[in-house]
């Protein structure tokens, strides 16, 4: 039974929600992965042995120089984020990065390019943006315009991934939506923005290089095209 037309957009949601598995089973396993690794963070490490994990998996300077194999692959298992302090702002960050990134765009890119350029737009913006990301420490430290903490700060999670879908995902709306979509995709990492120089704080300069690496992607037509399902015509 096709629910939306009875409930009208009560219906359409219903609809997307139980086709969500067909669509994009391989983004719904990634997010319960995440589920599964932030549970795991919380409730089944001791704070101690929690902040070991993450250090190890940050995506620092140092540990892109001893190690960076693992914490480029690493990071990307687990969300910087809250899922029950609905009332912070670390909770916007993760409804905009996991919520809107992953669970629908990122679904949205496996459902219309399929599973290997979905992971390779998400994997290759999370990996890319961090390795420029740390271009832009080095010079910024040698120039005296960031701190040298910044060297083994904590760095993980989806949101350079995230990003990148968000960006390219405009292409999933309507014509008159994506301009202030894409406007938005670039505003809000600059909400929490920290200035103690002439750059912005390293994650804001991540999450904006993501963003422009999505949206470069918007002219490369690969990606321009819808793939063909010849399956669902069967």
């Amino acid at each position: 039974m096709n629910l939306s037309s009875l409930w009208g957009p009560l219906g359409r949601a219903l609809d997307a929600v139980r086709g969500y598995p067909r669509r994009a089973p391989l983004t719904l396993a990634y997010v319960g992965v995440l589920l599964v690794g932030h549970a795991w963070l919380g409730y089944g490490l001791s704070a101690d042995r929690a902040a070991t994990v993450l250090g190890h998996l940050s995506t620092n300077l140092d540990n892109l120089q001893d190690h960076p194999l693992s914490a480029l692959l690493g990071s990307v298992l687990f969300f910087d984020g809250t899922l029950t302090d609905v009332a912070s702002t670390e909770f916007v960050g993760t409804f905009i990065t996991l919520g809107l990134g992953v669970c629908c765009f990122l679904a949205w890119a496996e459902n219309r390019w399929g599973k290997a350029r979905a992971v390779a737009v998400y994997l290759g913006g999370h990996v890319v943006a961090t390795l420029l990301t740390a271009v832009v420490i080095a010079v910024a430290l040698r120039r005296g315009w960031y701190p040298t903490e910044v060297r083994q700060a904590l760095d993980y999670g989806v949101s350079y991934g995230a990003q990148t879908v968000l960006a390219i995902g405009t292409l999933a709306l309507p014509r008159r939506g994506r301009l202030p979509w894409a406007l938005f995709v670039l505003a809000w990492p600059l909400g929490g923005a920290e200035w103690d120089g002439p750059l912005p704080d390293f994650t804001t300069v991540g999450h904006l290089t993501a963003a422009a690496l999505g949206f470069g992607l918007l002219a490369v037509p690969v990606f321009r095209r819808q793939r063909v399902r010849a399956a669902l015509t069967a």
